[in-house]
């Protein structure tokens, strides 16, 4: 059993940073991946950042590399996404998520299994 506990989100100027978090409570030890998915309305969760597990190797999409970096804290079980020279295009509920299948691309929704309830982000001009 795994839980996610995000926080973080909220209004933010552009080029503004933010930092969100996610804390992890449960059995964590046989996660495979983690990541970040943004959602707009009529859209589907798309990652932008992501995170194996064991190695703590990192992938990012091209629309944030270089200002989003998945990090993580392992003394607190807690991973975190900061956000820095944010775009209104940003704005998201973004969700961060768990997975256990090492079968797939672990950049891909598919194949997540845990979810956190989501946080807001709103970048205004």
């Amino acid at each position: 059993q795994v839980q996610l506990g995000e926080s973080g989100g909220g209004p933010v100027q552009t080029g503004g940073p933010l930092r969100l978090s996610c804390a992890a409570s449960g059995r964590t030890l046989s996660i495979y991946a983690m990541g970040w998915f943004p959602q707009t309305p009529g859209k589907e969760r798309e990652a932008v950042a992501a995170m194996h597990w064991n190695t703590g190797t990192t992938r990012y999409a091209d629309s944030v590399k270089g200002r989003f970096t998945i990090s993580r804290d392992n003394a607190k079980d807690t991973v975190y996404l900061q956000m820095n020279s944010l775009k209104p295009e940003d704005t998201a509920v973004y969700y961060c998520a768990f997975r256990f299948s090492y079968v797939g691309d672990w950049f891909q929704s598919t194949g997540y299994d845990y979810w956190g309830q989501g946080t807001q982000v709103t970048v205004s001009s």
